[in-house]
This record gives structure tokens, sequence and C-alpha cells, in this order.
């Protein structure tokens, strides 16, 4: 039995449902246009299910922060929708005013309807809990014209804010389809991989890497971590590696000195698990040129990992019944350095490992190299699958247990 409800256990039929996805959307800096809709397409099992059952579907969602470039309206995230489902969605530009009330009231059974960016709603964001953020105004105003809360924005499941958690103390509350998918596949993967296990992190961030290798070893989820990009660039500096001065600085916009010190601390503990380049590419004259860890320190950027890199990575992935990949190995968006990004995704999706993609940089080199079906699970979460890799308890996933909680007591 699950610790919380899914669709199987609560009634929807002609009911009015609150929704909560993440519909956080790339964006184009100028045109505020939308640039991946993927996250829109993984609540479609969900919202089809509910349309099916005749349930009136109210979808809250956010875009962006206040003071962001990207904190816009949702009306194009309705008009996307729309398109995908095959159906209209009405938008409203009010979240829980006299508009937006009556325009729930007035639904019919089928009926969707999306409200404004929830991130417009004064204390949203506030770290609360799901008894405090029930008292919000938010809450208090749409909770009577609603029949059950369905959760499905598993991106946004490590925040405890006002329309992730509030609802599940005052309403019926569910996971919805993609967050029971992605919690099933997850457990699976996080507590009881196949082993051997072989984690890679790459991209352009690494302080929040650091915590994550050490909880994977510590759980014995991880049997060995290879590491690309920004995260092994840090590794190497914490060996005392001089990388030059461009990509020394590149990692003290990223990190602290205590970042460095902790790195030693996991390296010192587990270095034999612990696999970094041997060889890099860097841009010289317009052309890719390889040069190995003994070549450093050079002004140029390390763009992707070299040949022999490459080569021994594949021979360890080789080897895997578990491969989780976060982060592509260099910068893919660069024709000349999607080598190693192209070569070890490859081979990961033609192995017979269960691979498991998560982070939006990744999901999109995925998309871009046409590897996306040949991967087992493709995450919809960044900081929630990290929480969720280090054992950590996701808030929304506590709230919708706690819901469950009580509705027993409640019965009994």
């Amino acid at each position: 039995m699950r610790e919380y409800y899914t669709l199987d256990d609560i009634e929807v039929k002609n009911k009015t449902v609150l929704l909560r996805v993440d519909f956080n959307l790339p964006l184009d800096k100028e045109t505020k246009e939308i640039l991946d809709t993927t996250r829109l397409q993984l609540v479609l099992p969900t919202l089809r299910e509910l349309q099916g059952k005749k349930a009136k579907t109210v979808i809250l969602a956010h875009q962006g922060r206040p003071g962001s470039w990207d904190f816009i309206s949702l009306q194009p995230h309705a008009t996307a929708l729309g398109k995908l489902l095959g159906c209209s969605v009405t938008f409203v530009e009010d979240t829980y005013g006299d508009t937006a009330k009556q325009a729930i009231q007035s639904m019919k059974p089928g009926n969707v309807l999306m409200l404004d960016n929830m991130r417009k709603v004064p204390g949203e964001t506030d770290k609360k809990t799901p008894e405090e953020h029930a008292q919000s105004p938010l809450v208090k105003n749409l909770f009577p014209l609603a029949d059950v809360f369905v959760n499905d924005a598993f991106a946004a499941a490590h925040r405890s804010q006002c329309s992730l958690v509030g609802f599940t103390a005052v309403l019926p509350s569910c996971a919805g389809r993609l967050m029971e998918k992605e919690l099933t596949t997850l457990e699976k993967a996080v507590k009881q991989p196949e082993k051997p296990s072989v984690f890679l992190f790459g991209g352009a961030k690494f302080s929040d890497v650091i915590v994550t290798i050490e909880r994977l070893f510590q759980n014995n989820t991880a049997d060995k971590i290879l590491l690309t990009g920004l995260p092994a660039n840090a590794f190497l500096k914490a060996q005392g590696v001089n990388l030059g001065e461009t990509n020394e600085n590149i990692l003290k916009e990223e990190g602290k000195p205590e970042h460095f010190d902790h790195i030693k601390i996991v390296l010192s503990a587990y270095h034999d698990n612990i696999y970094l380049p041997v060889d890099f590419a860097v841009e010289r004259d317009g052309c890719r040129q390889e040069i190995t860890v003994g070549d450093l320190p050079v002004h140029q950027g390390l763009y992707d990992i070299g040949e022999k890199t490459i080569r021994k990575f594949k021979e360890i992935l080789s080897d895997a019944r578990t491969v989780f990949l976060s982060g592509p190995c260099g910068v893919f968006e660069k024709p000349l350095f999607q080598q190693g990004t192209k070569e070890i995704f490859t081979a990961v999706a033609c192995s017979d490992a269960f691979s498991i993609v998560g982070g939006g940089h990744t999901v999109a080199a995925v998309e871009q190299l046409h590897l996306k079906d040949k991967m087992s699970h493709i995450s919809s979460g960044g900081g929630s699958l990290e929480k969720f890799m280090m054992g950590a308890p996701l808030v929304v996933v506590e709230a919708l247990k706690k819901a469950k909680q009580r509705a027993l007591v409640n019965t009994h």
C-alpha cells in the first residue's frame, strides 16, 4: 500500500478538481515564446484521465518568479496546452479573485480551466506548513469551490509553497499520474537499484552535486560516479590541478572555498569510485583540439571531454545495470563539442541498463540527439530529483501522505 493516495483511490467523476502542475517552461528571452513543451506533455495522461471522468479541471501552475525576466502570464501556456490536448483550455487572468471564482463556478463536466501564474499570489513562495498555508487567501477562496486536490508537480515537490501544499490540509488529496510514475520509478532506482549502478554528473553547476555524491555513496545507491563538465573541473581543482584562468574564474563564480574543502573530504573517502576526465577538448583557431590533464593550465575553456575519457567512461557504463545521467558532458550546444555527450548518451541509450535522465539541459540534449524513446525514464525534476536521490523527504509528498493519514482517521 502506498503512503499517499493516487487517482485510483479518489472519486473525481463530475467533481471539481484543483490540479497543481509544474509548467515552468523554458522561454525565449527576447520574444517570451515557449521553447519546449515537454512539461506540458508529461501531464497529458493525468489531464486526459480527468477529462474522461468528466471532472471539472482547474489548473494551478507557475512561471518564473517575481522580478525575473520569465515571470509572465500563463496565457501562452493555456494556448499551447489546448493544442496538445486537442480541446479548448480556458484562461483567466486571475488567481483567486471574483473572476477566477466565477469561472470555476460556471464550468461544465470535462472543462479545463487555467488560472494565472501562482507566483503572482502574495505569500505563495513563503516556506510554511500545509496547515499555515491553508489559512492563506488563495486556499480560503478556492477550496470551498473544489472537491479534490491533485498534485502532479513533481519538479516542484521539494518546495513548501502555498499552492503546492496548502490545499492538502483542507481537501481530499492525491498524486497525479506523473507524480505517481516519477516516485515509483525513482524509488526503484534509488532505493533498490540493480547493480552495478553508475551515476554521471556534468553540466554547468557543481555546488549541489558534492552533497549528492556523498549521500549516494553513504546510502550504497551508487557504485561508481563519472564526472564531466563543471563538476569534473571542480574535483580536479580540489586535487590541486591548475585549470587556467578562464576555467578557474568560472569555478569561482559557482563555488566557495568551503565547497573545495568538502570535495577533498569526499575524494579522500571515495576516490576509488569517482572517475575524472583524463583529457579534454578546447577550441583553437575555430577547430576542436584535444589536450590531456598534463597539458593544463590552458587559457581556453574546457568545452568537452576527450576521446580517451569517452572510451574509459563507455567501458565503465557497459557493465552497468542502472545508469543515471544528470548534465551533458560538455558544451553540447556547440557542434564541435557534442562528441562526449553524443557518444556517452548514445552508449547508455543502446545498452540494457535501466537509464534515468534528469535535469532540463540533460533532457534537452537527449531530445536533440533523438534518444528520448531509448531511455527508460525521463524525469521532469531538477531540484526535487536531487533531493530524492539524496534520500531527503520531499515536502509535497509528505503533505500528500499526511492528507491520506487524516482521511483514514476521519473514516474510522
